[in-house]
């Protein structure tokens, strides 16, 4: 039997109730929806083709067996997992008369969201940490960075974001709600904004959660790259050179990334003062701009990769 309630959806079965929640930040749906669905769908094939065609080079060419570009690929996989979580319910929705979603599985996403959207974080400051050995210890390199040590750092960098992203998922779960429509596209700590109350307990545990999981990780990266700058500047011009090459390209990402991360911050304290407009706008920049941009740079700026897909153009305009 299905019960309808103010702006909530609630069905009732035999020995349990399913919470729908209203997905209310579209804008003109009704008018745009297949263009909005086109343009998702191609972004999304685009975001698939770009991430797996530098991730099948390194798989696929020996020279590119190597921890730095080991992280890469874990880093591109990661792109495609983050927008797999979002962009599949997007197109449902976009062709859908209701655009709702079950409370727990808007949880669900809220979790996948952060937890990938963190080991991105941890990727980058593994990949910091590699960059500083191979250009401050070379000769203890190999000793270092070992295959059990890379497996080491990759599965930290999934495991502890998804461990410590569940302790407010699990919270959130069996919260009482207030509201039961979201403004946003899909769902993230817009569902804080269901509850009926956050006790200090829990934001000063949202805070730890913050600091582990974004901030270390930030103060890691932005520290060892300082660490390199100096002991490049110091060195010859050949080092100088490797650590611009191998180091440029995942501070751009770690800055892109991190001024989308303070979009989606922004977006939820500032809710309801930003036009749904300018909202949806921001929102689609954190889902589209930062899984496409990554593959750009690390197919362009990266000399090896960059090498590979060029011979992989020549030899497809052969075909």
């Amino acid at each position: 039997m299905r019960n309808l309630l103010p702006g909530m959806f609630k069905y009732q079965s035999i020995g349990f109730n399913v919470t729908y929640i209203i997905i209310g930040g579209h804008v003109e749906l009704e008018k745009y929806r297949y263009l909005y669905f086109v343009i998702i769908l191609t972004v999304y094939v685009l975001i698939i083709s770009c991430n797996s065609t530098i991730v099948c080079l390194i798989w696929t060419h020996r020279n590119l067996h190597e921890p730095m570009y080991i992280f890469i690929g874990a880093l591109l996989i990661n792109s495609v997992l983050w927008s797999t979580v979002i962009y599949p319910k997007l197109l449902i929705d976009f062709l859908s008369e209701e655009q709702t979603i079950s409370y727990s599985a808007c949880v669900l996403q809220f979790h996948m969201f952060y937890s990938l959207g963190a080991s991105e974080y941890y990727l980058l400051a593994a990949m910091a940490y590699d960059r500083y050995v191979s250009i401050c210890k070379p000769l203890q390199y190999p000793t270092i960075m070992s295959k059990s040590t890379i497996s080491t750092l990759l599965i930290l960098a999934w495991t502890l974001p998804a461990s410590q992203v569940a302790i407010p998922a699990g919270l959130s779960a069996n919260t009482q709600l207030c509201s039961f429509t979201i403004r946003n596209i899909f769902c993230n700590n817009t569902i804080y904004k269901l509850q009926c109350i956050i006790t200090k307990a829990q934001m000063i545990r949202y805070m730890l959660i913050l600091v582990t999981l974004l901030i270390m990780p930030a103060f890691f990266i932005l520290f060892t790259y300082t660490r390199i700058l100096r002991i490049s500047f110091r060195s010859n011009r050949e080092v100088r050179k490797k650590a611009a090459q191998t180091c440029l390209p995942h501070l751009i990402v770690l800055t892109n990334f991190s001024c989308l991360f303070v979009f989606d911050v922004i977006i939820v304290r500032l809710d309801s003062n930003i036009p749904n407009t300018l909202k949806l706008i921001m929102t689609l920049q954190l889902i589209i701009y930062n899984p496409l941009f990554n593959p750009i740079i690390y197919g362009l700026k990266m000399k090896e990769i960059s090498k590979h897909l060029k011979r992989l153009v020549t030899r497809a305009k052969q075909c």
